[in-house]
């Protein structure tokens, strides 16, 4: 048995109106399902089977249709960020009693076909607190924001950009919860904040993964998704 997942789907993605002016992103449909279908087949099918959506505007729709997993061979739960949004950071330290001593972090706009088990052997093997999957993009997909060698990740900004910064955050992570430590429950901040505590502490271990990253968080994006899928047979059935 893998880790559990923790998917941040709480945003209110503004990029997609008016779409998602009374649909949760995680609802959209890509290639004649919900976007979350397609998410929870991709993790069963890389043997993770518990996952936590971590939701807020309108989580509600989110539970009804994906109910407790069941019919994707997958356990599912929900944490709710609650009146006030807590960032993608306070989200994942308010759902902690959810998510066990370790777990995965994926993006809620987010379908990474990867090697999930490898990714997860990594992390132990580094003996770090968090783990950060990296793509080399090149400026290709989205604005590069993490500079890697050797192995190693040397620095990691969406503000600042370091030289030779040629990857990109891949939107999966993976973490201890003793990363959320010094944050309360409640507290809003942003899980940018984690990746810069752990990486000044020497305590985030990096993961290049070679194959290219897909998301709905833009029209653009919705659409590229959207052909990736249907050419890969991934569509309703």
């Amino acid at each position: 048995m893998s880790l559990r997942v923790a998917i941040l789907a709480g945003g209110m993605a503004t990029r997609l109106h008016p779409i998602t002016e009374r649909m949760p992103k995680s609802l959209v449909e890509v290639a004649g399902r919900p976007f979350a279908e397609h998410q929870l087949d991709l993790l069963r099918k890389g043997g993770i089977d518990d996952v936590v959506f971590l939701v807020g505007h309108l989580g509600e729709m989110v539970r009804d249709v994906i109910g407790d997993g069941s019919r994707y061979g997958v356990r599912v739960r929900y944490v709710f960020d609650g009146p006030v949004p807590l960032g993608t950071g306070g989200a994942l330290r308010r759902a902690l009693p959810e998510l066990g001593s370790a777990f995965f972090v994926l993006y809620g706009d987010s379908y990474l076909d990867c090697d999930f088990r490898a990714i997860e052997r990594a992390f132990f093997l580094s003996a770090r607190d968090g783990l950060m999957t990296v793509y080399r993009n090149e400026d290709r997909f989205d604005r590069c924001n993490v500079q890697y060698a050797d192995g190693r990740i040397r620095h990691y900004s969406k503000q600042e950009r370091a030289r030779d910064t040629r990857h990109i955050d891949y939107g999966l992570s993976v973490f201890r919860a003793t990363a959320f430590d010094g944050w309360s429950d409640g507290e809003r901040f942003d899980l940018a904040a984690v990746y810069q505590r752990l990486l000044a502490s020497d305590n985030l271990a990096g993961y290049e993964v070679m194959t290219r990253f897909f998301e709905i968080g833009s029209m653009a994006g919705l659409e590229e998704t959207r052909a990736y899928l249907l050419a890969k047979g991934a569509a309703v059935r």
